[in-house]
């Protein structure tokens, strides 16, 4: 990894100068920061780096900041620093996830040595995607982004041919489709992925700053300016931009941003210096945009300039077949989040789940299976405890041919052939047990 980087996060000015010093003489390259906010922007799949971060701070700690990169990609090494006091809460640490804490005070060689082993262990899962990528084995966009229906191989084809350009991206997608990992995944395998990702919630931004938090500003350019301030896209210089629900920008605003697309310059308000702009614009949006032009909210030749590339995120209810294997691997992602045991998801449950309607998409199915994993609910409909030894043999075969079922995609040759049994004894038992391959059955 000869761009491996360490993010070094202590908000102590004078420890943090010393040991990246340190570092620097021990061969590291460092990346120093007062706080963990913009070491969120840096971190992806394609990170190659390691994390060391104070654990006492204000604002996010150390063990807020773990916990963030880890829901970005859990193999980021992450290196806690603690005080004396702190080594109970440093060792609960290593247990959510921490590769490694180092208490002080400690030596540089020390700290150098644990960083050593994290970038090789770094390197060797790096090195571990790619081979598996150049392989045509799942890789990290099949692992964000699962599915065996055809919408979803035809989006990860789109992400995978799109995303090695600089091409502007629009992607359009229900709430809670998953349009921000999209985004994220563009940015992971583009050539940006090292530079910031930016992610700018156009319709949280309040109107009287939303100029500002874009664009900066000079001292005195508004009262309260007292000092010059970069804006979020010069901030993103060299990365992605992502304008997340792009149809909420206030259509004077639009105006404005058609200029940015069209020469990738900025000034910041009260300068008429001219910044330029290396980055990368990846929009978004739950409105259909064409309508919106229509109505008059949202400019027509922003619409032509934004999507260079048009991204579609299929909703729930258009791939129901992958809504089993999405819940399953979410129960796992959740117990591995949670510090909880793998969880046995019974096979009622699962046939519940297929057959519900799931408005909110894939946060909403997310969200029933951590409640499944933290025991609040059954995935949203209580199973019947089975108590004579004839229904927990049934429940038994039951859930083994489900999970059969739910592994082979609904294609029922590999199902009896696993199983050692006909064809015809498969039909019975799946008539007796209530199991319907068509809500397992890959879409074509």
């Amino acid at each position: 990894m000869n761009d491996a980087k360490i993010l070094l996060v202590d908000d102590e000015e004078e420890l943090r100068r010393s040991t990246a010093q340190a570092l620097e003489l021990s061969g590291f390259s460092v990346e120093t920061f007062s706080n963990g906010d913009h070491v969120l922007e840096l971190i992806g799949y394609s990170f190659p780096g390691v994390v060391v971060s104070d654990i006492r701070m204000p604002g996010m700690d150390g063990m807020t900041l773990m916990q963030k990169i880890r829901e970005i990609d859990q193999e980021v090494p992450v290196i806690l620093v603690t005080g004396h006091g702190d080594v109970q809460l440093a060792v609960k640490a290593m247990r959510e996830g921490a590769y490694d804490f180092i208490e002080k005070p400690f030596t540089p060689e020390m700290l150098a040595g644990v960083i050593r082993r994290a970038m090789e262990r770094r390197g060797l899962v790096l090195e571990n995607r790619l081979l598996k990528a150049v392989a045509g084995k799942r890789d990290d966009i099949e692992a964000r982004l699962p599915g065996r229906t055809q919408v979803m191989v035809d989006l990860r084809y789109r992400i995978r041919a799109i995303g090695a350009s600089d091409a502007d991206t629009l992607i359009v997608g229900e709430t809670g489709a998953g349009k921000e990992v999209v985004a994220r995944a563009l940015h992971d395998i583009s050539a940006r992925a090292s530079r910031p990702f930016i992610a700018i919630n156009c319709a949280a931004l309040p109107a009287n700053l939303i100029e500002s938090e874009l664009f900066g500003h000079e001292a005195g350019a508004f009262p309260g300016a007292v000092r010059p301030r970069y804006g979020k896209f010069e901030h993103g210089r060299g990365g992605t931009i992502l304008l997340d629900e792009i149809g909420s920008m206030p259509f004077d605003l639009q105006a404005k941003f058609l200029r940015v697309l069209q020469e990738r310059v900025i000034s910041r308000l009260g300068s008429n210096e001219v910044v330029p702009l290396d980055v990368r614009f990846i929009a978004t949006s739950k409105v259909d945009l064409e309508a919106e032009v229509a109505a008059g909210r949202f400019r027509a030749d922003l619409l032509y300039r934004l999507n260079v590339a048009t991204l579609h995120v299929p909703s729930l209810s258009q791939r129901r077949a992958d809504v089993p294997l999405l819940f399953l691997q979410l129960v796992r992602e959740a117990a591995a989040r949670y510090g909880r045991d793998e969880v046995a998801v019974p096979p009622e449950v699962i046939s519940d789940i297929a057959q519900r309607d799931w408005p909110g998409n894939v946060r909403e199915l997310r969200n029933a299976a951590d409640r499944l994993v933290l025991g609040l609910d059954n995935g949203g409909r209580q199973a019947e405890e089975a108590t004579g030894l004839a229904e927990r043999v049934a429940e038994f075969e039951r859930g083994i041919i489900a999970s059969a079922l739910v592994a082979h995609g609904g294609s029922l040759r590999p199902v009896y052939e696993s199983l050692g049994i006909s064809r015809k004894t498969l039909y019975e038992k799946m008539q007796k047990y209530g199991l319907d391959k068509r809500m397992l059955t890959t879409e074509s």
